[in-house]
């Protein structure tokens, strides 16, 4: 699963790597130990948001944690901050987002945890070794709050999102058995368009990239807990920078 992770790059960075046209309304800090119903960016596309017959690419801040639009109230999404790709076209709370509200969870990278002996686990930061972003596959949702009469009030409408997972490979999968799916720069396109159908792209970003293509570092403990934040906590313990 992904259950922690890093983004401290500037939005501006972002909406040029990943070629967003328009930039979030709210700036969020760097942060180095995401959790669960925190707010994060998604990078999306829409039908709604349509400029000279393209659809305009947006970057959001989303709740991480997905709430369905037929949940009775938000904290569902507490638990369904991770979608299984091998089941994610039949589970109820996500085909319909599979189907055309898919984004990017843009991030530097994330942590994993990897039993050592007996109750005891050695936290990991996992990162692209290029040093470019890490492009997670996950869907997004919009939950009407029904406890706010005016549907134009903007704070009528959270939008949440859940991260992609599948079988880890290669040096991932000796720390975990599961990871984030990675979206490929020449698969984006494909991915954020709500006209392609779910089930034509994800044999394309289910693939796991290559050993080399991760930095992998065993960071310190202080990661576990998620009042810790700060760029220390991805330091590798050993003074490197790999595996």
């Amino acid at each position: 699963m992904c259950g922690r992770y890093v983004a401290s790059r500037e939005p501006a960075t972002l909406v040029a790597e990943f070629a967003v046209d328009q930039p979030p309304a709210v700036v969020l800090p760097p942060r180095y130990n995401i959790a669960p119903t925190n707010g994060v960016y998604v990078i999306r596309e829409s039908k709604e948001h349509v400029v000279d017959d393209r659809h305009l690419r947006l970057m959001e801040v989303a709740r991480w944690g997905l709430v369905p639009s037929w949940a009775k109230d938000p904290s569902i999404g507490n638990r369904m901050i991770n979608a299984r790709a091998e089941t994610v076209a039949e589970k109820p709370a996500y085909r319909r987002a599979f189907a055309s509200r898919r984004c990017i969870v843009p991030a530097d990278g994330f942590y994993e945890w990897q039993k050592t002996d007996g109750r005891s686990k050695q936290p990991y930061f996992l990162r692209p070794a290029d040093g470019s972003s890490l492009a997670m596959a996950g869907l997004y949702e919009w939950w009407r709050d029904p406890a706010i009469a005016d549907g134009d009030d903007p704070r009528a409408w959270l939008l949440s999102t859940t991260i992609l997972t599948m079988t880890a490979a290669g040096a991932v999968g000796r720390i975990h058995e599961r990871m984030p799916v990675v979206v490929p720069a020449d698969i984006r396109d494909d991915w954020l368009d709500p006209e392609t159908p779910g089930g034509d792209v994800l044999p394309a970003v289910e693939v796991a990239p290559p050993s080399d293509f991760w930095d992998i570092r065993p960071v310190s403990t202080e990661v576990n807990s998620v009042r810790h934040d700060g760029p220390d906590l991805i330091r590798p313990l050993d003074g490197g920078g790999g595996e």
